[in-house]
């Protein structure tokens, strides 16, 4: 009876195994099946470049079309993972989220309100000189027609019309641009009043949002990988928004200094207004410059002063991109000069000015989300700041790519930067010297 049950125990185990390595083959069938079907279906490069154009254009036509709700959602949606923090911190004093959304869109409807009304003053004060810059204008104009006709042999009068008439044709010619530029400005003021409405709800229901995207990416209910994605992207635009308030306010602080120095009216007017341009990079500080540069030139008798004023500005930003900007918003904010520069000018030719300022954090919140997905790291890779190859290897590269996980052969160390096939062949070599050498102590 023993015999008989262990005999049948190892015929059913017999079957078992069988029954295992069966349905491993069939799998591995399936499985090559599978990747032979890959194979033939596998579209030609060509056709998938079509695809990728037409859904970029596509894409381009929808943020185009949809610009008027998506630029004050956009702005909501980077104002409300500002104000998340001051909302959170109210919610600790027992007050409702209502309530507690209510008063963080208040305080900061009224911060935006103290800037407006302190350019509103500043652009009053300076409004009483444009007599003056008038003059000024004149006087340059008619210094320019003396050199003209000291050097050119040409008419003073006849340079005053032709600029007069050239700049009368300018205006005749590009009244429907302007005016269509005028409207543009009046729906954009009329989008942004929008904008505290979807902060309010966006504040509201941020833990409701919160979940829908753990529902609908995550894949398990332990899944912490989205939820770590969200939070990196809080973190990047809150990082972005108040490093660049705490650089605007240096530099705002500097270059009224500086113009104050120098002597130019309105210093603090042109410093603000220079600092608050700086959240366009590159071309922010250039077009901030120019207003106090030109103010100087119609306004100061020496040619020396608007000299004077470029060479501060000048100064200023390069303790900007080299000191307070690395330091202060960090590198977790790090795009490259020539992916910057594409966004800058792509989002001002979709978007106008709002499509300078907002493609720049949305870029960076792109940026994290690729450096967390597996399969988009390269395009993260792209997107960032160019890295040493210590850096590249510690962040992306280990583990993936054995090529730049060779360590360098260190002389006496015992250590060997060769390939498997180079080790392989060194140790049969060796082995063959051994042979050879317990050969010859034999005879």
């Amino acid at each position: 009876m023993v015999t008989s049950s262990g005999s049948s125990r190892r015929a059913n185990e017999g079957t078992g195994c069988d029954f295992i390595n069966q349905h491993h083959r069939q799998s591995a069938q399936i499985g090559k099946s599978n990747k032979t079907l890959e194979k033939k279906l596998e579209l030609p490069w060509y056709f998938k470049l079509t695809i990728i154009l037409a859904g970029l254009s596509l894409f381009i036509f929808i943020l185009i079309q949809a610009s008027s709700i998506l630029i004050p959602f956009l702005f909501a949606v980077f104002l409300s993972i500002l104000l998340t923090p001051l909302s959170s911190l109210i919610e600790r004093y027992r007050i409702h989220r209502v309530f507690a959304s209510i008063l963080s869109v208040l305080i900061g409807i009224t911060f935006l309100a103290g800037i407006i009304f302190f350019f509103y003053t500043q652009i009053v004060s300076f409004a009483q000189d444009l007599g003056m810059i008038e003059r000024r204008i004149n006087e340059l104009f008619a210094q320019f027609s003396g050199f003209f006709n000291a050097y050119l042999d040409v008419e003073p009068d006849t340079q005053l019309e032709s600029a007069q008439d050239a700049i009368i044709s300018f205006l005749q010619d590009n009244v429907e641009p302007l005016t269509r530029g005028v409207m543009t400005a009046a729906t954009t003021v009329t989008m942004f009043f929008l904008i505290p409405i979807y902060v309010f709800l966006l504040l509201l229901y941020r833990d409701f949002l919160k979940n829908f995207f753990m529902m609908a990416l995550a894949r398990t209910d332990r899944d912490s990988k989205v939820e770590n994605v969200l939070n990196k992207v809080r973190s990047v635009v809150q990082n972005y928004i108040t490093g660049m308030f705490i650089v605007i306010c240096i530099l705002a602080v500097l270059n009224s200094v500086a113009l104050a120095i120098i002597g130019v009216d309105h210093a603090f007017f042109f410093g603000v207004f220079a600092a608050m341009l700086n959240v366009i990079p590159f071309l922010g500080p250039i077009i901030g410059s120019i207003l106090p540069i030109t103010y100087a030139l119609l306004t100061m008798d020496s040619f020396w002063y608007p000299v004077a004023v470029l060479a501060s500005f000048y100064v200023i930003q390069l303790f900007e991109s080299n000191l307070f900007t690395p330091l202060i918003v960090g590198q977790r904010v790090s795009l490259n000069p020539l992916v910057t520069l594409l966004a800058i000018f792509v989002g001002g030719q979709i978007w106008g000015l709002a499509g300078m300022i907002l493609f720049i954090p949305a870029l960076a919140m792109l940026k994290e989300v690729c450096d967390e997905v597996e399969s988009l790291r390269p395009y993260g890779y792209l997107l960032g700041k160019v890295k040493t190859r210590e850096e590249t290897e510690k962040e992306y590269f280990s583990g993936r790519f054995p090529s730049f996980n060779k360590k360098e052969e260190i002389p006496g160390s015992g250590e060997y930067d060769g390939d498997d096939s180079d080790r392989k062949e060194s140790a049969s070599r060796k082995a063959g010297e051994d042979k050879t050498a317990s050969k010859k102590t034999a005879e």
